[in-house]
């Protein structure tokens, strides 16, 4: 099964994540997500792409699930060194890159969403890094770029509450760049990537370069720091009670080893 369908219009690439119910981001997703980009790169009809979701979520996070496949913490930290390295090409890609995101962007899902260029969001989409409630923190640079986005006394409140901000609220807090309502999103969102697709590719490269030339030395280690804690709280009590719970539907028991 195709994870990830493609269609190029007008010089716009989608890329649609299928994998229902939730579009979680299992590793083939990823795998398959770094394949598109592969071919896009080169793809000179290509401009701009789109990043959305099928069904009822843009992606509702990670696959939970597939964490009780992991047997190690160093398996654990790898799993996130792989989706911080893939979402910094995006950050870093020659072409610009737009999440469109109606329903749920939420765990890896905002990650993802994150490493893209910018954002556009219906007005009641959902936008969190619930991992705590699971026991478990972010690990695809999620709480390197949040921070980046909405400052850190408002990230820390996402993180240590879970709870999701709407989409009209990410742009209030400079998360999102635009709220519309849901049927209008991927309209509005083309209207957008349409005026970009004019735009000279040599120009848009230079500034995208530009755009990313601000990371630090900080941030670097920030990013690196979390792939470590990453496995280190996956190998946890707490860490392995979450994943047991949610997996169980019931409320988690943290114990705080």
């Amino acid at each position: 099964m195709t994870l990830l369908n493609t269609k190029i219009e007008e010089r716009i690439a989608t890329v649609t994540i299928n994998r229902p119910p939730a579009n979680a981001l299992s590793s083939s997703v990823l795998k398959e997500l770094s394949a598109v980009l592969d071919d896009l790169e080169h793809e000179e009809e290509v401009r701009v792409i789109v990043i959305n979701g099928e069904g009822r979520f843009f992606s509702a996070g990670a696959d939970i699930k597939e964490f009780t496949t992991v047997s190690t913490g160093e398996e654990f930290s790898k799993l996130s060194t792989y989706g911080q390295e893939l979402f910094e090409r995006i950050e870093n890609f020659s072409k610009p890159i737009i999440a469109s995101i109606h329903g749920a962007a939420l765990g890896g899902g905002l990650e993802l969403a994150m490493g893209c260029h910018f954002r556009i969001v219906s007005e009641n989409a959902k936008l969190g890094l619930p991992e705590l409630q699971l026991g478990l923190i972010p690990g695809f640079a999620g709480t390197a770029r949040l921070p980046k986005y909405v400052g850190v006394a408002k990230a820390a409140e996402m993180l240590w509450t879970s709870e999701p901000i709407t989409g009209a609220e990410a742009v209030k807090v400079g998360l999102a760049n635009h709220a519309f309502p849901e049927e209008s999103l991927l309209e509005e969102t083309y209207k957008i990537a349409r005026k970009i697709a004019l735009k000279s590719p040599v120009s848009i490269r230079a500034t995208i370069e530009l755009l990313n030339i601000t990371k630090t030395e900080q941030y670097r280690a920030a990013v690196n720091k979390e792939a470590e804690l990453f496995g280190s709280v996956f190998t946890s009590e707490d860490g392995q009670e979450g994943i047991k719970a949610f997996i169980d539907k019931r409320q988690p028991q943290f114990s705080g080893k």
